[in-house]
Parts: structure tokens; C-alpha cells; sequence
């Protein structure tokens, strides 16, 4: 069972209570992919200069956003973590040469609840988490991505969680996409239907209106694109399987890398 390298816009964190369209497609993909033996999250809320990843028995909930419903902080999402998983990623990452930390008692940040809340319900697939480093070039997030790729046939859902436009300072009340998110998301699809590295390393420059769809303070949320696509190194092949839009840019996206 080889399992295909996603990723997987989280939006925001009041997706946890919504029901629209995103949603329900969320909620059908986990339905229509085989049942992972573990699911590997790189999240956008978690990024470090190091390369990290969980390696609880069982994870608690991070509630890593303010000003919400009170409801909000009531969800929890309690899957088993996966020692074995864990060691797994790190035996890659040292082949790589790539030192990699594990911890212990972080939770799962909102970035990895969320779309595992509505793809798995039911908590019950271990989960491990992983960090991002925005700092970092793309090449090198991508071969990052690229050290876990041989787990994908190993039955392991490896997910890059984030957001392809995610500037919030220019989010607004709109359903209706602004047409520079619009031209940026097409300009990604067109790159990443022809699996060009070339053009999407160097999207800042490239890619039409990058400073507003990426800002300098939220390269985070774009970075795991390259970290998912990495993992499908061997196939390059790439479906975008949803597009819409909240708040008027805010790209709500799914990919599918394999």
C-alpha cells in the first residue's frame, strides 16, 4: 500500500466547528484513502531551527490560538503517538545527515488537529509530528521531505499542513477570492503540474504577488508545500484535488503528491 504525500491547507482554527464545503471534503478524503499505519505531520505551527518530532505514547491538545470561542478550547484530540514511527523518521533523517530531536510532552498544535479531526475522527491512527524550518531553502525543505518518501510504501500518510496564500493582515470579511490570491495559487498549480523545482524555489521572485501571498513573517505556512512534495520525490506527479477561499485570501487547498 503506497499511500500519496499531501498537503493539506489547516485554514482557520474555527474550521475545528464548521461545516461547509472544505469541510465535508476533509471529511471524504479521509473516508476514500486507505487507512494509514501512521501519519507523519510536518505544521506550520511548529517551526524551528532544528528538526523535531513528537514521541509521545499518546498526545495532548494544543489550544495555540486566542481570542476564539470558548467552545474552541474544549476540543481535544487525543491520538496515540508511535515510538516506532518516530524512530523510523529519525533513522532517515540520520542517513540524511540530519540531526533530528525528539520530544516529549508537546501536544499536537492546532496546525495537525485540526484536518486530522475531520479525516480521522475517531483519534485512533498514531500520529507523529514534525517541525518546519522556514528559514531554511526550499531545495533543502524538499530534500528533507524526500529522506521520509520510502514510508509512504510502508503505509505512512505523510502530511505537509500549512497554507499556500496566508497573510492575515489581508484577510477580510469575503468568500469571493481576491484575484491576487487567485493569480498566485494558479501560478503554484502551473509550476507544480509540471513538477517545475526550477520556478517554484524561487517563487518569491518568481510568482505574482509572493511578498503579499507569503509575507516575510508567515513563510511558515507556505514551506510545507516543499517538505510534502519531497516526499513524493520519486514520482512527481502532482493533483490538486480542492480550491476555495475564505476571508478573501485566506486559500483553503489541498495537493496530492505522488
Amino acid at each position: 500500500m503506497t499511500l500519496p504525500a499531501l498537503f493539506i491547507a489547516h485554514g482557520s482554527p474555527m474550521m475545528a466547528l464548521e461545516d461547509n464545503e472544505y469541510t465535508r471534503f476533509l471529511e471524504q478524503l479521509g473516508r476514500e484513502l486507505p487507512v494509514p499505519r501512521g501519519i507523519a505531520v510536518f505544521s506550520a505551527h511548529w517551526d524551528d531551527p532544528d528538526q523535531r518530532l513528537t514521541e509521545d505514547a499518546k498526545h495532548g491538545t494544543m489550544h495555540d490560538f486566542y481570542g476564539f470561542p470558548e467552545e474552541m478550547y474544549q476540543i481535544t484530540y487525543p491520538a496515540p503517538g508511535s515510538a516506532e514511527l518516530a524512530a523510523q523518521i529519525r533513522k532517515r533523517f540520520e542517513a540524511g545527515n540530519l540531526y533530528a530531536k525528539a520530544v516529549t510532552g508537546r501536544g499536537l498544535d492546532h496546525g495537525v488537529w485540526v484536518i486530522l479531526r475531520k479525516m480521522y475522527p475517531d483519534a485512533n491512527i498514531p500520529v507523529v509530528a514534525l517541525s518546519v524550518d522556514s528559514k531554511r531553502s526550499p531545495s533543502e525543505q524538499y530534500s528533507i521531505g524526500a529522506m521520509l518518501s520510502d514510508l509512504r510504501q510502508e503505509g505512512i500518510l505523510i502530511i505537509g499542513s500549512g497554507g499556500l496564500v496566508h497573510n492575515l493582515r489581508m484577510v477580510h470579511k469575503s468568500d469571493e477570492p481576491d484575484e491576487w490570491a487567485a493569480a498566485f495559487d494558479e501560478w503554484i498549480a502551473e509550476q507544480l503540474s509540471e513538477w517545475n523545482l526550477h520556478q517554484l524555489f524561487a517563487y518569491d521572485k518568481k510568482a505574482p504577488h509572493a511578498s503579499d501571498a507569503v509575507p516575510s513573517y508567515g513563510r511558515e505556512h507556505f514551506v510545507p508545500l516543499f517538505y510534502a512534495m519531497g516526499a513524493a520525490d520519486r514520482g512527481r506527479k502532482a493533483k490538486r484535488l480542492f480550491q476555495s477561499y475564505q476571508y478573501g485570501s485566506l486559500s483553503l487547498n489541498c495537493w496530492s503528491f505522488e
